[in-house]
């Protein structure tokens, strides 16, 4: 665990939704928050798509989704499905026929509209397919691609719109007595869409999907994404993420995973704190945290690291971390462990001692969290009079 407390002001109240399964990830109830992506290779490109998927889940992506445009690309889905390494969601518009053929190429989850891939039939065609081959679906509400009916109701897309969109199509599903199903109201404007799932929270219990859909490119898509995101996460909704930016697919897992490590909802990897650095620095703040960064990449671990160029906020900060360098002067810092000052370290030595100590206080918090599972359970202690018999 890391060396900093969780105190109760931090405490975000879950809303309660209904647990279902995306393949062998559980996503609602009381599971961790999931974070996904989407590729953006061509799927009939099936080794593309596939090194993808690959290096998402590197990242952190515990589910990562498809599109299935045509039956080219249904077909390259079983490849895909094979080599995956998480479960896949296939992103269905309109034609009915790649929902059941992705269901078949052993997909997870099914990202539909009920109500635009045709008529009852055909929605109870995609429904038995999903029940059959074990899939969950997602439905997906987008302000961009709402019903005319709606539009010529409301006037333009509205978070009322959306809602009622929403609603409609949990009830396609309910009515056919499918309940393994997720939902999300997207839309790239975040007021739009916090209103939209805060309004559809108080009346379905289906795990939620949020996202900003057409956020923008890496640096605008982050901060609208961190805004809507945050504040609908800091309410309690949400159970599975994605961060939608014009941007490589890892990107968005990285962005994702930041968010709610920043929430204290999911903890991933080195937690670095810094200092945006200043005249009083004592090295090279932000190439160092940089080059860690990059470095660092590879510790799952969740644990803490405090980078900060002087004393003024140094010790403070690295009292509350599993490491710590404080820049000093003269060309050295102070390294911290645990809390407490460790020894000097000179400047030229920073980064390469660093990686050192996160990579074994990584090692020494998964062997303790090992160490734990393994222990015996304690046996009560038995009375005087029993224990004589």
């Amino acid at each position: 665990m890391s060396h900093n407390p969780i105190r109760p002001w931090r405490d975000i109240g879950r809303r309660k939704s209904r647990q279902i399964m995306v393949g062998n990830v559980p996503v609602g109830g009381d599971a961790p928050i999931t974070v996904q992506t989407m590729t953006n290779t061509l799927t009939t490109d099936a080794k593309a798509t596939i090194t993808q998927v690959q290096a998402a889940a590197e990242a952190g992506a515990d589910i990562v989704r498809v599109s299935v445009p045509d039956a080219d690309s249904a077909r390259a889905m079983h490849e895909i499905v094979r080599e995956s390494p998480v479960p896949l969601v296939a992103d269905i518009h309109f034609h009915y026929k790649r929902a059941i053929e992705a269901a078949e190429a052993g997909v997870a989850c099914l990202r539909i509209n009920p109500g635009n891939i045709g008529d009852q039939a055909r929605v109870k065609e995609v429904i038995k397919a999903a029940r059959d081959h074990g899939c969950s679906i997602r439905i997906g509400v987008n302000a961009g691609s709402l019903e005319k009916h709606l539009l010529e109701k409301y006037g333009e897309p509205c978070p009322d719109a959306m809602v009622e969109s929403g609603l409609a199509h949990i009830k396609i599903l309910e009515d056919n007595d499918f309940l393994n199903f997720k939902i999300s109201m997207k839309a790239s404007d975040i007021f739009m869409t916090a209103a939209a799932y805060s309004q559809l929270a108080e009346q379905t219990d289906a795990p939620f999907h949020i996202g900003i859909t057409e956020a923008g490119g890496y640096v605008g898509g982050t901060v609208k994404s961190a805004i809507g995101l945050g504040n609908l996460l800091w309410s309690g909704i949400g159970d599975t993420v994605r961060v939608s930016l014009s941007a490589d697919p890892v990107e968005e897992v990285k962005i994702g995973l930041e968010i709610l490590k920043s929430l204290g909802l999911r903890h991933r990897g080195v937690n670095i704190i810094s200092c945006p650095s200043c005249a009083r620095q004592g090295f090279d703040v932000i190439k160092t945290v940089e080059t860690l960064e990059r470095r660092l990449e590879h510790i799952k671990t969740p644990m803490s690291l405090s980078i900060i160029g002087c004393v003024v906020n140094g010790p403070g900060e690295a009292l509350m971390t599993d490491v710590g360098f404080t820049g000093g002067g003269a060309g050295s810092g102070m390294v911290y462990l645990a809390g407490k000052q460790s020894h000097k370290l000179s400047n030229e030595r920073m980064v390469e001692h660093i990686v050192e100590l996160v990579e074994a206080r990584a090692e020494a918090i998964e062997a303790e969290a090992k160490a734990a599972e393994q222990a015996p359970e304690q046996a009560p202690e038995q009375a005087p009079e029993q224990a004589a018999e």
